[in-house]
């Protein structure tokens, strides 16, 4: 690990995405490998039933195989804290877009200030490509504040998803 970085309060992933400190520990974003498919599809269950549950569109099975089915280790971070997986984020690349997708915190992570730290840090990198970023959040679901919060609005909904939209270089509210 640099030293240096880490004085500084940040860590370079492989791909160059600074991750800031969040609330005292350091997120290091690390490439994917096919062997995190698995923890990835179950932190995802988790993560998104209680959405799922409520929208009425939990299926044990099919929240799992959509993660196996668009699971992407070229497009793909982990997230680790304290040397264990905290999470992911997918950024990839499509119709002229960076789409933010799996972006998935395990529940002990979740309200400490990691999310934002991690979604600074790849909005940082969009925005030096001059990229608008979108993505799609369930109805109802929390997570659309926090996105809400670093500059994405509202572009379109339907009766499950929400899709929203954020152009390079939009300032993030000041509560981010």
């Amino acid at each position: 690990m640099d030293t240096g970085a880490r004085e500084s309060g940040a860590v370079r992933d492989v791909v160059g995405v600074r991750a800031p400190v969040a609330h005292g520990g350091v997120p290091l974003l690390r490439p994917a490998t096919p062997g995190d498919i698995e923890v990835i599809a179950e932190l995802r269950a988790t993560v998104m039933r209680a959405d799922l549950e409520r929208l009425g569109r939990y299926d044990e099975h099919r929240v799992r195989q959509r993660l196996r089915d668009s699971f992407s280790t070229r497009h793909t971070s982990i997230i680790m804290t304290d040397g264990e997986l905290a999470g992911c984020v997918t950024v990839r690349p499509s119709e002229g877009r960076q789409w933010l997708e799996h972006f998935y915190l395990a529940p002990h992570q979740q309200g400490r200030g990691l999310g934002s730290a991690v979604l600074r840090a790849v909005l940082e990198r969009t925005d030096a490509q001059g990229m608008t970023v979108a993505l799609n959040v369930l109805r109802g679901s929390a997570a659309r504040r926090l996105y809400a919060r670093h500059g994405f609005v509202l572009e379109s909904q339907d009766a499950i998803d929400v899709f929203m939209v954020r152009p390079p270089g939009t300032r993030a509210d000041a509560h981010a």
